[in-house]
């Protein structure tokens, strides 16, 4: 699995689907998406994450038919291409695909919500993702409610890696995602970040997904997603600093400076202490 004590890692997000918040329509045929793999990689991504289902709130799901359309043809040419390449689903029969495509993480929105996913993810050996989200892609952000929601996204996260380990996954294949923008308001989103600290004492390695996410636009003013890239900067400096171990980007080439950047700092930092 992929190392992150060397330096932060950098996961380009690619969306093969018609509908994504900031890139959808842009790759949605297998070509033009197997270009922006390829040139993701290019720019130095350690990893690229596929997707078919557009996970934006109030997102319709897609049948599984029709993301394995999408996605499994592009995660063969990537891996073929010597990508090392994540399927972002939640469902365990396009996992299985993608894996035995040549993808070598599962990205899972539902954190396992798939009962078929744990066996899956355990048979491949593969890397895990696990996200915590409050509700559907549909309604998560309707009314999002917590009364300690670093606590509460610790505790199942916690709670969703016994699972995984239970199921046979190797803990140290295991990667955490606090779920930014999936069922959470500004305040949260915020209040999450600063609490990475909490999340990343557990030892297990934290991805944030902050890029060109809502709430940059929320601190900000009304900017479209393509104009969220500066911001998305701020939030993932901040969040290696926190302790995130991965950042998940649309703009691989300033995810890449901004990680290389934070890294000569933070990591140097605690090297010395």
């Amino acid at each position: 699995m992929l190392d992150t004590r060397a330096h932060t890692l950098v996961m380009g997000v690619l969306n093969v689907t018609p509908d994504s918040f900031s890139d959808g329509g842009l790759h949605a045929g297998a070509g033009e998406a197997v270009r922006r793999g390829l040139e993701m990689l290019a720019q130095g991504a350690d990893l690229v994450d596929v997707g078919g289902e557009s996970t934006r709130p109030g997102a319709a799901p897609v049948e599984a038919a029709e993301e394995l359309r999408r996605v499994v043809e592009v995660v063969r040419a990537l891996a073929a291409a010597d990508a090392v390449v994540s399927i972002d689903t939640s469902k365990a029969e396009v996992a299985a695909a993608g894996l035995e495509a040549g993808a070598a993480v599962v990205n899972d929105i539902t954190a396992l919500g798939d009962p078929a996913m744990a066996e899956v993810v355990a048979a491949a050996g593969a890397g895990l993702v696990l996200l915590h989200m409050q509700g559907t892609p549909r309604t998560m952000q309707e009314a999002p409610c917590y009364e300690n929601v670093v606590a509460e996204v610790a505790g199942f996260l916690v709670e969703r890696t016994a699972v995984a380990e239970a199921a046979g996954i190797d803990p140290a294949c295991v990667c955490l995602d606090p779920g930014i923008g999936f069922g959470k308001n500004l305040e949260h989103n915020l209040a999450l970040l600063r609490g990475l600290p909490d999340l990343a004492r557990g030892g297990r390695p934290v991805m944030v997904g902050a890029s060109r996410k809502r709430f940059l636009s929320d601190i900000l003013g009304p900017l479209p997603p393509g104009e969220r890239d500066t911001a998305s900067t701020a939030a993932q400096v901040l969040a290696i600093a926190g302790g995130a171990a991965v950042i998940r980007v649309h703009n691989v080439v300033a995810g890449l400076q901004t990680a290389r950047v934070a890294d000569a700092i933070v990591r140097a930092v605690a090297a010395r202490e």
